[in-house]
């Protein structure tokens, strides 16, 4: 698949349906770039501003840093996900093992469940109206196969030190009463949240601004290349349809978009598209019946569906059934593999829409009031690479340009929800469980500290070696 810019009139998620007042949106709509910055960041999701914010607090003026966004503020992955803040606290280490070995497999966890513990604790002294809610969530298993599968990952990962304590198991009858889901085998609990990820970002980016930073939107950088004069400290010219803007330090924040820049990664990162979901619950998921934990229901291995109840009652929902899809033949074969988020599947919709139904206690001859069951539906785009893990650090032979991008679905918060049927892949997202350790990590590099300062995985590290380990698009993911 060739690389691509952001493709404008792109769906809009439910977060950026409520935060359509973001006085920020759409800056610098219509200006010219400025003709230079020290640096200059090259996205406005969760981790372009998160680098941002970051740059600022270590010590640099905020009037040093441009943004450069192609679409409105906040339009790529971080506003579209489903709003979970889920660790994965067992299940994808045989996963990550098999790529990095049980010690690297260990650490992606452990540092998931720090990032969730540094958004609770920035979102807390920063008093952020984010809708965040300190919650439970359920693996919730429905096969044999599944629940034998999970009940391995848990002794792989105890085996190799990992903290199980945390977790706790429910079988038979008591996971059909904690999880209220009839047919759950058994299930898994432990520490999650949720939030609306679009008030989270869009708070991070205005402090910045308010601190000097400058925004430029609807401006999609096309090429960067060598600055022209040798006269100055500027290294690169970042080509813009407004205008070249001359940086010392470029910071590639752009996640599956990031080979259009950087060709070398054309083989490395694989965009595919992802859809959730927005349901308005009927009486038996509402109220003092609504549901309280997040859940991953998990059918079989590869067969998956996520559910997001957020504050306000509405329900975050993703996943397709294997049945369904498998023999349709309707089937959406191209769906996945694209940068195109101008549209969803309703075939999808529609299978998303049976599975959630099947929650629900009313008998089925009942109506939906007007206003309830699904009421939106989205898309977006997650930059995958084949050993399942981002990629932080310099570019090797491009001195003054670093990235923090290809997250796999797990940026900000964790777990993607993967369903393969018939050699397709249908990806539903429910957040971004890396960037807010990512980010902060790549910052203290720029700033001239080590790897083993950043405090991450050494396997997020990019490097000439692990690209030309894999020389074909990712095929599978955990």
């Amino acid at each position: 698949m060739k690389p691509s810019l952001p493709y404008d009139s792109s769906t809009l998620s439910i977060w950026h349906r409520t935060t359509r007042s973001f006085p920020h949106l759409h800056a610098n709509h219509f200006a010219d770039v400025p003709a230079s910055a020290k640096y200059l960041i090259i996205g406005s999701g969760i981790s372009g501003v998160l680098t941002t914010w970051k740059l600022v607090e270590s010590g640099i003026e905020g009037d040093e840093i441009l943004i450069i966004e192609a679409r409105e503020a906040v339009s790529g992955a971080s506003g579209r996900n489903a709003g979970h803040i889920r660790p994965d606290a067992f299940r994808g280490f045989s996963g990550y093992a098999s790529y990095h070995g049980p010690e690297q497999a260990r650490k992606i966890l452990e540092n998931e469940k720090r990032v969730m513990e540094d958004i609770q604790d920035f979102v807390k002294t920063h008093n952020i109206d984010c809708d965040f809610n300190l919650t439970t969530t359920f693996e919730v298993c429905f096969s044999d196969k599944f629940a034998k599968e999970a009940a391995d990952a848990f002794e792989a990962y105890k085996r190799a030190g990992g903290d199980v304590d945390p977790v706790r198991f429910y079988e038979g009858e008591e996971a059909k009463a904690r999880t209220k889901v009839p047919g759950a085998l058994c299930a898994y609990e432990w520490t999650a949240a949720s939030n609306h990820p679009g008030k989270l970002v869009q708070w991070i980016l205005n402090d910045a601004i308010k601190k000097g930073v400058k925004l430029w939107t609807h401006c999609p950088v096309t090429k960067v290349v060598k600055h022209q004069s040798s006269e100055d400290q500027f290294r690169w010219d970042i080509h813009t349809p407004r205008g070249v803007v001359a940086a010392e330090t470029v910071i590639h924040c752009t996640n599956a978009y990031a080979a259009y820049l950087i060709p070398e990664l054309s083989q490395f990162i694989t965009a595919n598209r992802a859809q959730s979901h927005a349901f308005i619950p009927r009486y038996s998921l509402s109220g003092e019946y609504r549901l309280k934990s997040t859940m991953a229901l998990r059918y079989d291995v590869g067969s998956f569906f996520s559910v997001n109840p957020l504050l306000n009652g509405t329900i975050i929902f993703g996943g397709t059934g294997i049945r369904s899809l498998s023999e349709n033949p309707e089937a959406p074969s191209g769906f996945m593999n694209t940068f195109d988020d101008t549209s969803y599947s309703n075939l999808i919709a529609g299978t998303a829409t049976r599975e959630f139904n099947s929650l629900s206690r009313e008998a089925a001859e009942v109506p939906l009031r007007h206003g309830e069951g699904l009421d939106h539906a989205w898309t977006g785009i997650i930059g995958m690479t084949p050993d399942s893990v981002p990629l932080v650090g310099p570019l090797e032979a491009l001195e003054g340009q670093w990235i923090c991008a290809a997250f796999n679905g797990h940026g900000k918060f964790p777990c993607t929800f993967v369903l393969v049927i018939a050699g397709l892949i249908f990806i539903f997202f429910t957040g971004m469980a890396g960037i807010f350790r990512c980010a902060p990590g790549l910052v203290k590099l720029i700033l001239g500290q080590t790897w083993q300062d950043t405090g991450l995985p050494e396997c997020f590290q990019i490097s000439k070696e692990r690209i030309d380990r894999f020389k074909e698009p990712i095929k599978s993911s955990l």
